[in-house]
């Protein structure tokens, strides 16, 4: 078994090319063991059938300068033993422990592998040792190799190095308590001198490197991290000085829970310093060398992460809003629900016997609102009234006014499109384009913010469906008072957006429609009048004029009968429509001769195209009033290409598809003849489709040149839908077309689909709407603080999110993991926060001092430890010194350094007993390392290096020793 295992760990290191002579290569630069790379390889090997893992770990080296210097001597020392004297890398502040002890470079370690047990008898570990022994003298491998043996925890390791002629011993000894006769640093010196055994005369000059490690936790006088609550607010008491339209930002503790200083005094010889039982020279503040380095709190609670991952919780919940609210609740609304529809109901019966006014859907939905509340018992509301009523003005700031003047609904229009154009000035207002999210002026996106708001302070999954219902119910106020929605931008539905957005945006312009229809119904009821105050005043008009206000009078009689409201006419067959945009129409009437010689009038033009001529008269062709093509939402969209998929590739499936589809073209065909009296096909093609009409030069009978045109080969096809459409095509108006865009129908549809959203259905609505706050929380508080690496990152993470959001389904697992990274920066800025506080620069400071302490709290947070430049008696080292001082003065309960100076200018005599508090507490570790270069184990040897590092602890006493001996002159 043992010449197994020895063969094993050859052919490891044979794999590995760790055979051969290793010296020779350039020493380390300074600071590479903490800024290079390291490298590792593993394999699992066994010993019978015990398992071991061996790992080499080395620094990866750029490109070697190959030159004739480099060439290798067969004498040469080993590489690991150049190390032992190499002082560039001491204390290196993140490494292996071994290279921390060693100062080696490349080592190979031999460990217990997962789950078995440690190595604790002397014989098992005498025989690893062995093992490695014969296995280095078999492959000639100039790496030292290590076992690990006792605990893990212990980091306890033995092993050895060979070379040419050379031997090196690594040796550990591990304490729980520091002998006192070793709690200096002269009885270090006397165990490392008595372990070289050197009998030379004078013996040559031992290297002394020592650092201790000074530990600060107490922040007590520094100020909180938060602003403290104001409870005189509406949301008083709540931490972070939370506000409508804002996310919180920041730690609820202290991010950064120690500060460790580590004074070094790097190149000591013995007899510079005194170090004993009785006295020591070693004065932190003369140390020439300070370093930092700060330990953070692990996951510190920050207010925006705690918004996030609550509000992402919400979208897995599952409860219906009535199963949030309770059965109480729902049955207030089965009441309220039965109102409306009792008002639906007679509001489409023939005759009505009560004013129309009173049976509106609006009235009976606040009236059962009303109904609601007055049943509702206090500690049954979710949501406080004063909190609804405050986050409904947020949400609708138009509310205010609308109620107490008409014209709010024009100045709605216009804030909304003032509130855009600022908008877009600033760079960050694009980024709902990147994210799917809604513009940050939006009411969506303000929506998003207050449920974030209301979930996380106010009670939760109750609180938002509360919310909810009372936003939908807002909604449909405004559709049925037609007030437009505030903050909103006009136009059709912006499917760059949310789909919760382009609902909002559909809502709004049925009600823009719905507005546009009720205004052109007051302009012909105007009309009318004026027109028979003008026939009753004047009989002797002209019989045109009377046949057309007659035509008018009955037209308008039709449209609105007795009994019937307006909106009641929407979903009728016989509806007409007066669109908005027939203010533009030509108001000249104009009239032509039909075949029969009667008068056709032209109606619902625009102005002439391009100056082309009818082809069969000649009138100029005129560009028509046309309806606006339907808006749509995406998921209308969606479910039209579905259902258009499902009619296949079949003839009659073609010819429904295309008769679907030629909706619009009907309409706009019937504008095209009621514009254009006497137009054939042809000339609506040149207008509609100039591509398929085809004009070629000819030459007539009498050698004439001539251009003539005809329809494209696909106009002339059998059955072309173009072609019948324009045969069933009547010569009418957009405003006397049925609706291709029934708003009342279309607002009904979204009201009804806000209504069914669950809880978590909205949040997962509005979840591009907070990520997208976030990141723009992010930006704002990184601009303050200025740190290059959380910069790149929000840039990172904005690209990673346009994946994930654009993405119908969203991958919650990836979102989850896109949260913890917004987490991680807020946590990162939090540090850099509380630490531009700690070391917050006096008035008094010179501007270079101030550039300088900023450099060193932005390296803190990247870096793991940092120089402080001019150790104590430097800007950031007198901070330092001070932190320490007024946390000793604390622990000890003596006045602070404020109140000291403060009482010196008064009293003009010092605190009795503060010249005895010492400025620092004692150190948390001791660290010495001795190094020297002594012939051994003979006086007539080679000098070979000795090396013993020091860990002097309150619970730890390590001695790590690397020892080399000649095994050719001894």
């Amino acid at each position: 078994m043992f010449h197994q295992f020895v063969s094993r760990v050859e052919e490891v290191l044979n794999d590995w090319k760790l055979i051969g002579n290793s010296g020779g290569k350039l020493s380390p630069e300074k600071g590479e063991y903490t800024n290079g790379t390291w490298g590792e390889k593993s394999q699992e090997i066994n010993f019978a059938d015990f398992k071991f893992s061996i790992t080499h770990y080395f620094l990866k080296r750029e490109c070697e300068k190959d030159d004739g210097k480099d060439k290798l001597e067969e004498d040469t020392f080993p590489l690991a033993m150049q190390d032992l004297l190499c002082m560039n890398n001491d204390f290196p502040p993140r490494a292996h422990c071994l290279v921390r002890w060693y100062g080696i470079r490349e080592f190979v370690v031999i460990s217990p592998g997962t789950n078995c047990e440690a190595i604790i008898s002397e014989s098992k570990c005498n025989l690893l040792l062995s093992s490695i022994s014969v296995s280095l003298a078999n492959s000639g491998c100039q790496v030292p190799m290590f076992v690990q043996i006792q605990q893990k925890w212990r980091r306890m390791y033995t092993g050895e190095c060979q070379g040419p002629g050379v031997h090196t011993d690594f040796e550990m000894v591990h304490l729980r308590k520091v002998p006192s006769q070793y709690n200096h640093l002269s009885g270090l010196l006397d165990i490392f001198k008595s372990k070289t055994g050197c009998t030379l005369s004078p013996l040559p000059p031992i290297n002394i490197a020592i650092r201790f490690t000074y530990i600060l936790q107490d922040w007590q006088q520094y100020s909180w991290p938060q602003q403290p609550p104001d409870f005189d607010t509406l949301l008083g008491g709540e931490v972070g000085g939370v506000e409508f339209g804002k996310l919180p930002f920041g730690a609820c503790e202290e991010p950064i829970s120690e500060l460790h200083l580590a004074t070094t005094w790097p190149h000591l010889t013995e007899g510079i310093v005194v170090d004993n039982d009785v006295y020591s020279d070693l004065d932190p503040l003369q140390a020439p060398h300070w370093s930092v380095r700060v330990r953070t709190v692990e996951n510190p609670q920050c207010l925006l992460g705690d918004f996030l991952t609550e509000f992402f919780k919400l979208c897995c919940r599952k409860e219906s809003t009535e199963e949030v609210l309770g059965r109480g609740l729902a049955e207030e609304e089965g009441k309220e629900n039965s109102d409306i529809s009792a008002a639906l109901s007679k509001l489409t019966e023939p005759a009505a016997t009560v004013p129309i006014s009173k049976l509106s859907v609006s009235n009976m939905v606040h009236s059962a609102r009303k109904h609601i509340r007055r049943h509702r018992r206090i500690d049954e509301s979710p949501l406080n009234s004063d909190i609804l009523n405050s986050i409904l003005l947020y949400l609708f700031p138009d509310a205010a006014v609308e109620k107490s003047s008409e014209n709010s609904k024009s100045k709605t229009a216009q804030s909304n499109a003032c509130g855009k154009t600022e908008q877009d000035k600033t760079s960050d207002y694009n980024l709902f384009l990147q994210l799917k999210s809604a513009p940050s002026d939006s009411l969506t996106y303000r929506l998003a913010l207050c449920v974030c708001l209301v979930n996380f302070y106010h009670g939760g999954l109750r609180a938002v469906a509360h919310l909810w219902q009372e936003f939908v119910l807002e909604l449909r106020y405004r559709w049925e008072n037609n007030f437009l929605i505030y903050g909103l931008a006009g136009g059709p539905p912006d499917l760059r957006c949310c789909l919760l957005h382009q609902k909002h945006q559909m809502l709004n312009c049925c009600i823009e429609r719905k507005r546009a229809r009720d205004e052109a119904r007051k302009v012909l009821e105007g009309s009318k009048d004026r027109e028979r105050r003008v026939s009753s005043g004047c009989q002797n008009s002209r019989p045109v004029q009377e046949s057309t206000t007659a035509t008018t009078s009955s037209s308008l009689t039709r449209e609105v009968s007795p009994g019937k409201s307006w909106d009641s006419w929407s979903d009728s067959e016989d509806e007409f429509f007066e669109c908005l945009s027939d203010q533009g129409e030509m108001e000249t009437p104009h009239t032509e001769e039909g075949k029969d010689g009667s008068k056709i009038k032209a109606e619902g033009r625009m102005h002439p195209h391009n100056n082309m001529v009818l082809l069969n008269s000649t009138e100029l062709l005129y560009v028509p009033v046309t309806q606006e093509p339907a808006p749509m939402t995406e998921d209308l969209l969606e479910e039209q290409s579905e259902v258009l998929a499902k009619l296949g590739t079949s003839a009659e499936g073609a010819h429904l598809r295309a008769r679907m589809q030629s909706a619009c073209l009907l309409s706009d065909m019937e504008s095209f003849k009621a514009a254009n009296p006497g137009c054939v096909l042809e000339d609506f093609v040149r207008w509609y489709s100039p591509r398929d009409y085809v004009e070629e030069e000819v030459v007539d009978e009498k050698g004439n040149k001539m251009v003539k045109g005809k329809l494209s080969a696909r106009m002339k096809i059998p059955g072309n839908m173009w072609v019948e459409a324009w045969e069933t095509a009547r010569a009418t108006p957009a405003r006397r077309q049925r609706r291709l865009f029934d708003d009342t129908k279309e607002a009904e549809k979204v009201l009804h689909y806000l209504a069914m959203q669950k809880p978590a259905d909205l949040t997962r609505h509005l979840l591009p709407c907070i990520l997208h706050a976030a990141i723009l929380k992010l930006k704002e508080e990184e601009s303050v603080e200025d740190i290059p690496s959380v910069k790149k990152t929000i840039q990172q993470v904005t690209s990673q999110a346009s994946k994930l959001l654009h993405h119908p389904n969203h991958d919650y697992k990836k979102l989850e993991d896109f949260i913890n990274q917004l987490i991680a920066m807020e946590t990162v800025i939090t540090r850099a926060r509380s630490l531009k506080a700690k070391f917050a620069i006096d008035e008094g400071e010179k501007r270079e001092n101030t550039e300088e302490l900023e450099k060193f709290v932005s390296s803190l947070l990247e870096e793991p430890e940092v120089v402080v430049i001019g150790a104590g008696q430097g800007p950031a080292g007198r901070i330092i010194h001070r932190l320490f001082v007024n946390a000793q003065r604390a622990a000890l309960l003596a006045p602070l350094d404020e109140d000291l100076g403060h009482a010196r200018t008064e009293d003009k005599k010092p605190t009795v007993g503060s010249s005895n508090m010492p400025d620092f507490p004692s150190p948390a570790g001791r660290e010495i390392l001795l190094r020297t270069c002594v012939p051994r184990p003979a006086p007539y040897s080679k000098a070979l290096p000795q090396r013993l590092f020091c860990v002097l602890m309150k619970e730890e006493f390590r001695l790590a020793g690397a020892f080399s001996s000649d095994t050719s002159f001894f």
